[in-house]
């Protein structure tokens, strides 16, 4: 799953961040988990977690024993493979418009 083509012209870890969670939207990860998924350095993704919670496209839950990051509700696109859309839905997903 990939996060809504609304949310894709953002900083590229804030991308990476929201596709990894639009995967695991309903257990959620962990920064650590985020970090191995998006391969980017610490910092760079508690950076894009700040950006993500301010503009609340991010929900941050303890649950005693980790704490977990999930995508906001409306974050998370339909679950369409970029094969069953054609070349230029996608290619207008990309473009800033």
């Amino acid at each position: 799953m990939r996060a809504k083509p609304e949310y894709r012209d953002r900083d590229e870890t804030e991308v990476a961040v929201l596709d990894a969670l639009a995967d695991r939207r309903e257990e959620g990860m962990t920064v650590f988990e985020l970090r191995s998924r998006t391969e980017e350095n610490i910092d760079r993704i508690e950076d894009a977690l700040a950006a993500l919670k301010a503009d609340d496209l991010i929900e941050v839950e303890d649950n005693g024993e980790r704490t977990v990051i999930l995508p906001g509700e409306d974050v998370v696109g339909d679950d369409v493979p970029d094969e069953e859309r054609s070349l230029l839905d996608q290619i207008r997903e990309r473009l800033p418009f």
